[in-house]
């Protein structure tokens, strides 16, 4: 086990002590002195901050981006972009350094885009999946590839893009999921091994969506899943990232950019055509 998987373990061994400690306090007679209590929390806060502040190793910063074909076809625009600021999600934890976010921008017959449904303040909390573009939208291997890690037994719950469902993602289900693991983190998901060292992760599929399994191998461009709302997310999107091993609780980052595409800033609105595989 690497240190970096250990120091992963202990952080949710010290939440989950912690949890314990407290609902033992409120239920029964406390086990520890009130100021005890806190440590495991304390220790945990501690471990977390270093993890994430732990980017990729001299090696891989100088690693040049890894190019591969882009993941899906259609028009889409880019969210939390390695192109804006890295790490772009705020952390090196799971090996998202580098990470993107990607949500579906359709164009109807009159060339507009369906509204895709805006963050409200209070009302409606939640959405339903389907009421968002990217929902059910293909994923395609990004290059020839082994499938390592293929799951799609969560479910795929509302949006979280209200105010009150923000908040319970923010101070409730995420610590939860937090305390689970990396897969609670990243649900549905496929794992790529596409060779020297790197690993293409696809985040938050569709339950029940995959198309392959660990052990296959894929080509570019062929479809492995669906775009989904597993995990931890306020809507249906695509979350991708390549990464230095197959485990994300211990693999470091690594810098990517799509074929014909690059890497998408904020904002940007991108379009992939349907032959997106790069000439074989």
């Amino acid at each position: 086990m690497s240190v970096r998987k250990a120091l992963m373990v202990l952080y949710r061994v010290c939440w989950l002590v912690f949890v314990v400690l407290v609902l033992i306090g409120v239920f029964a007679e406390p086990l520890l002195p009130f100021g005890l209590t806190f440590v495991p929390a304390v220790v945990a806060v501690a471990i977390g901050f270093a993890l994430s502040r732990s980017g990729p190793k001299e090696a891989l910063k100088d690693r040049p981006a890894v190019e591969v074909d882009p993941p899906v076809t259609g028009r889409w625009s880019a969210l939390n972009s390695p192109a804006d600021k890295v790490p772009s999600h705020g952390t090196h934890v799971y090996g998202q350094t580098y990470a993107i976010d990607i949500v579906a921008e359709p164009e109807t017959a009159d060339g507009e885009s369906p509204a895709r449904p805006p963050f409200r303040l209070f009302w409606p909390v939640v959405r339903r999946n389907r009421d968002f573009p990217a929902f059910g939208a293909p994923l395609l291997a990004v290059a020839d590839a082994t499938v390592v890690r293929a799951s799609d037994g969560r479910r795929d719950h509302l949006s979280r893009n209200s105010l009150p469902a923000l908040a319970y993602l923010m101070l409730i289900e995420g610590g939860v999921r937090d305390m689970l693991g990396a897969r609670a983190i990243i649900g549905n998901h496929v794992i790529l091994d596409l060779g020297e060292g790197t690993y293409a992760v696809y985040a938050h599929v569709q339950r029940g969506s995959l198309q392959v399994r660990a052990g296959d191998t894929v080509r570019a461009g062929q479809p492995i899943a669906r775009v989904g709302n597993s995990g931890n997310t306020t809507e249906p999107h695509l979350h991708f990232h390549l990464m230095d091993g197959p485990d994300p609780d211990s693999a470091r980052g690594i810098p990517f950019t799509w074929r014909g595409v690059g890497v998408p800033a904020n904002g940007e609105k991108f379009t992939v055509g349907t032959d997106v595989s790069g000439a074989r």
